[in-house]
C-alpha cells in the first residue's frame, strides 16, 4: 500500500500583518473619498481669490521749495474684491507703505473687515505727509518731474491676508502682496489705476 504524503504545517499570516493591511486600506479609501469630495466641492463652488486693487489715486497738493523740502497730500482709493458667489471673505493684517523714490511717506492700514459674497468694499485713504527733506539725487528727480513730465512717481507696497470658507471643506487663507507704481499728474487729475495684489 502506498504511503500517504505527509502534509507540513500550514503557515498562518501574522495578525499584525492583517491589521496593518486593513489600516492601509482604510487610509487609502479615506484619501480617495476626501479627494472626490474636495474636487466635487471645487466644481460646485468654483472659489476665486479675493484681492485688493488700486482703483484711483490723485495728488491733491504738492509743496516743494528750493531747499529740497517736499510735502504732499494724496487721495488713494483701494477696493477689496470678493468674486466668490457662495462665500464671504475676511481681510486682515492689511498694511501698505506709500513712498516717493527712496522716502517713506505714510503707512496705510485697515482693521479686519468682511466683504460679502460677490461684493466689493472701498477703502478711501487721504494721506498727508509732514515736510520731507530730500537728498540731492531725489531733489534732481523731483525738479525734472516738475519742469518736464509734470508727473510724480510714488509707490505703494505691502500685504494683506485673506480668509474665506469653501463650503463644508473648511477655510482657505492666503497672503496678498501689493507692489504698485502710481504716476500722478501734478495738476491734481485723478488717475484710474488697476494695479492689484498677487496671492501667495
Amino acid at each position: 500500500m502506498p504511503k500517504q504524503p505527509v502534509l507540513g504545517r500550514q503557515r498562518r499570516t501574522n495578525p499584525f500583518i492583517w491589521c496593518f493591511a486593513v489600516i492601509c486600506s482604510l487610509i487609502a479609501t479615506s484619501v480617495i473619498i476626501a479627494g472626490i469630495v474636495v474636487f466635487s466641492g471645487y466644481l460646485v463652488i468654483r472659489p476665486k481669490m479675493p484681492l485688493l486693487s488700486v482703483r484711483a489715486s490723485r495728488l491733491d497738493h504738492l509743496y516743494y521749495d528750493r531747499t529740497g523740502v517736499m510735502a504732499v497730500r494724496l487721495t488713494i482709493l483701494i477696493r477689496a474684491e470678493n468674486h466668490n458667489q457662495k462665500a464671504h471673505a475676511t481681510f486682515y493684517d492689511t498694511r501698505l507703505l506709500l513712498g516717493y523714490h527712496g522716502q517713506n511717506i505714510a503707512r496705510l492700514v485697515a482693521n479686519p473687515f468682511d466683504v460679502g459674497k460677490n461684493a466689493t468694499r472701498e477703502l478711501n485713504y487721504v494721506v498727508e505727509s509732514s515736510p520731507i527733506p530730500l537728498p540731492p539725487e531725489e531733489q534732481y528727480l523731483t525738479q525734472q518731474s516738475l519742469s518736464k513730465s509734470k508727473l510724480m512717481l510714488f509707490f505703494l507696497k505691502g500685504s494683506s491676508r485673506t480668509m474665506w470658507r469653501v463650503g463644508p471643506l473648511g477655510s482657505v487663507k492666503f497672503w496678498l502682496h501689493m507692489d504698485c507704481e502710481l504716476l500722478l499728474p501734478v495738476n491734481g487729475s485723478v488717475v484710474n489705476s488697476h494695479c492689484s495684489t498677487k496671492s501667495h
